[in-house]
């Protein structure tokens, strides 16, 4: 479903396929559906990195700069061991960094062996994760979000960054690999002691609406508490119950900080400042309705999976970049976009890596909480594409 909002924004439901005509994209090379899982694609692999990756006995992920990339980049370590274990290559995975733990949950790291792997080490990350770790593998593998290009296959566009990654190292490495859309893994979550504490003081219980403010730009991204306030009254207020909305802020300095509010009519506000992301990857499936800028906390929650497998919806609110590009790709991550947004989705392309300024300014204040509200709460009441 892709709906109007106010004038100049609409809404895109997660689960919406992209007709490859509808976008600018890059042929992938060979209609992927008609291709058995495990053959080789009528495209030439690359030799030397088939090589290098067939004797290595360790594979290390390392990403070290930011959260969203390195969560859309974990793809494309998929991809590479999806075709070494079709290959039946057995190595040994584990990841270093400041999101060691957050990988962990994906399930691509492997228990720790008691002696050490055999063969060949091969680092996959983004470079400044290569360049601290890499020094001496057989193989690095940058993935860079500026590079893999928006791919089409068998009628249908592939625009989000998960699947680029997937796709671009399924092509490289020669043979049809076993995943197909969604390409992003998940997180699992279990039992959390400050999850356990807001839900035994009356948190998590009615309608809990996660909103995310924290950003590395502002300026440009920060939808506002007050905006988010706003536009958890409209949703209480429409069903006619309390809301409990958690705001989700960025590390102040000092750790994690937990203040509340005075009451609202309809809405309790609680502000976490600093909450660490292993902790949110627990929280969010607790949630009702998440709703975030574009940022990597927002990609975390689409990630986050509850331990019955089920997720809330995700909302990212996009106001310059491509709004296909920068999600999951998972059918509950939908997304809030502008006209600018709109055509950088479009034409595949980027403000800042092409240099292209708005002919006018494009701020959050283009998503009127009242009409966002309205997406909300078809979201919240089951209403599908």
């Amino acid at each position: 479903m892709t709906a109007v909002a106010p004038a100049g924004v609409r809404f895109h439901h997660g689960s919406l396929v992209v007709p490859a005509g509808a976008v600018h994209t890059t042929p992938l090379g060979y209609d992927r559906d008609s291709v058995p899982i495990g053959a080789p694609l009528p495209l030439a692999a690359s030799a030397e990195l088939v090589h290098r990756l067939s004797g290595c006995g360790e594979v290390v992920m390392a990403f070290e700069g930011k959260l969203g990339d390195s969560l859309l980049a974990l793809s494309g370590v998929r991809a590479v061991l999806d075709w070494l274990r079709l290959r039946s290559v057995r190595v040994a995975v584990q990841a270093v960094g400041p999101y060691t733990g957050l990988i962990a949950r994906t399930g691509l790291t492997t228990q720790p062996q008691a002696t050490a792997p055999s063969g060949r080490r091969a680092v996959i990350g983004d470079r400044a994760g290569i360049e601290a770790h890499g020094s001496d593998a057989a193989v690095n593998l940058v993935l860079d979000p500026a590079t893999p290009p928006c791919w089409s296959t068998d009628g249908r566009a592939h625009p989000d960054l998960p699947a680029r990654h997937y796709l671009a190292l399924e092509r490289r490495l020669g043979i049809r690999l076993s995943a197909t859309a969604p390409f992003a893994p998940t997180l699992a979550t279990g039992p959390n002691k400050l999850v356990e504490e807001l839900r035994s003081t009356g948190w998590l219980g009615r309608l809990t609406i996660a909103a995310i403010t924290a950003t590395s730009w502002p300026e440009r991204k920060d939808y506002t508490a007050q905006r988010y306030i706003t536009l958890a009254e409209h949703i209480a207020e429409a069903r006619q119950t309390q809301a409990r909305l958690l705001l989700i802020g960025g590390n102040p300095g000092d750790g994690l900080r937990v203040t509340t509010e005075a009451p609202r009519r309809h809405v309790q506000v609680l502000h976490l400042d600093g909450m660490p992301a292993d902790h949110l990857a627990d929280l969010f499936p607790h949630c009702h309705l998440i709703v975030g800028n574009d940022t990597g906390l927002t990609h975390l929650a689409a990630m986050a999976q509850g331990r019955d497998g089920s997720s809330p919806p995700v909302i990212g609110l996009y106001a310059r970049h491509s709004h296909s590009k920068w999600r999951t790709g998972l059918p509950h991550h939908h997304a809030v976009a502008t006209d600018l947004s709109d055509r950088m989705h479009q034409g595949d392309l980027c403000p800042v890596r092409d240099a292209i300024a708005p002919e006018t300014d494009v701020r959050m204040d283009a998503f009127p909480p009242t009409a966002l509200a309205q997406v909300c709460l078809d979201l919240l009441n089951g209403v599908g594409p």
